[in-house]
């Protein structure tokens, strides 16, 4: 086993165990947000409507994902019921929709905001008419009157400002310190009729749940004719042809996918340098200074001219003095002795010796053995150390 599969395998355990203890320590967090979506589970989807509508209509209605402008582009329809819950049409699928109830279709339209070019051709505006916490929705029928649905999560209090005369009202938001509001009502318009709610979030998991809810929606469907009925849903193509979808939907599929792209983003991250041929070793220039040091000293000793060597050590050493230790040597006094020793730190007699056998360098005429030389050597070394 190499070292890299090591790192590799380590690297994998720990996320590992990461992973499991986010997982284990996870909270279920509820999704609130209200997507009217036939297959959400979560509170504001239309999962348990969906699956009950088939009863609702006896069988008798159709989910269609095309939009109704491609739908009634290609077919030709006779007077049917038209459903459209919370789903953003065009322009143009919203004519053909009027088109079809001018014909004598009806239409059911659980839409809190209508384009106003719609709303306008209908004859209503809607817009805030609730800010309170809880509304009541009740309809106006009297055989109706104990039916009623309470919304206490999240309602949009959404209704009609205005209604042309002549539009029947259906149904109306309920308040303690308000006034009845309309948000259910209906319009001829051409053969057919049109219904329009503007608080759809009665059709949804949270409220179709609790008990007694569900006779409030029969009681709104009650209103369309017992015919066939073509619901208008949020298309799915797209997301159905999603290959990550089923993966991303699963929590265990989802971490899986997860930990292998970390994996791969592991491995690309180690192996990332490029591979390079053998680069061979290029031996570096010689610095022959120092043999050539070697060379000049081997050949005064040959000569014996230690008197010369002498000198030029003596020479060098106090050029040192004067450009380091910054101290003038042009008197080799006492006073010359005094600062070289408190510069260095070396031991007064020290320096005395080497000044001795630098001025002995210095005299031309003076005997000079090679323990001399070896001595000032020696000694200008120590003290420049």
């Amino acid at each position: 086993m190499n070292k890299t599969f090591k790192i590799y395998a380590v690297i994998f355990i720990i996320v590992m165990i990461i992973l499991a203890l986010l997982e284990v320590n996870k909270k279920e967090t509820v999704n609130w947000r209200k997507n009217f979506d036939i297959h959400e589970k979560s509170p504001f989807g239309l999962f348990v409507f969906n699956n009950e509508a088939k009863n609702l209509f006896k069988n008798n209605l159709k989910r269609m994902e095309q939009a109704p402008y491609e739908y009634y582009s290609r077919n030709q329809k006779g007077p049917h019921n038209i459903m459209v819950i919370e789903n953003e049409l065009d322009a143009a699928s919203w004519k053909k929709i009027l088109e079809q109830v001018s014909e004598g279709s009806d239409a059911m339209l659980m839409v809190s905001r209508m384009p106003k070019e719609v709303s306008d051709s209908i004859g209503y505006y809607d817009s805030e008419i609730s800010f309170e916490e809880e509304n009541v929705l009740k309809l106006t029928d009297k055989k109706y009157q104990n039916d009623f649905i309470k919304l206490d999560k999240l309602p949009s209090g959404r209704g009609f400002s205005f209604i042309k005369p002549g539009v029947q009202v259906l149904g109306k938001t309920v308040e303690k310190r308000n006034t009845d509001q309309a948000n259910f009502i209906k319009v001829k318009f051409g053969k057919g009729n049109i219904y329009v709610h503007s608080e759809p979030l009665f059709l949804t998991n949270y409220y179709l749940l609790k008990p007694g809810n569900i006779k409030y929606a029969q009681d709104v469907f009650s209103y369309l004719q017992d015919r066939e009925t073509l619901w208008f849903v949020k298309s799915n193509s797209k997301e159905s042809r999603f290959f990550m979808r089923f993966i991303l939907s699963n929590p265990a599929l989802k971490y899986a996918w997860w930990v292998l792209l970390g994996g791969l983003v592991l491995f690309i991250f180690f192996n990332a340098k490029r591979k390079q041929r053998i680069v061979p070793v290029i031996e570096p220039l010689k610095n022959t200074s120092l043999e050539f040091v070697k060379s000049i000293g081997n050949l005064y000793l040959q000569e014996g001219d230690f008197h010369d060597m002498m000198a030029k050590k003596a020479q060098y050493f106090l050029n040192k003095v004067r450009m380091d230790l910054l101290i003038d040597t042009q008197s080799l006094d006492e006073e010359f002795a005094k600062k070289l020793q408190l510069k260095t730190g070396k031991p007064m007699e020290m320096i005395n010796e080497a000044i001795h056998l630098i001025k002995k360098a210095q005299d031309s005429y003076a005997g000079v053995m090679k323990e001399d030389l070896v001595r000032i050597n020696k000694l200008l070394d120590e003290i420049l150390k």
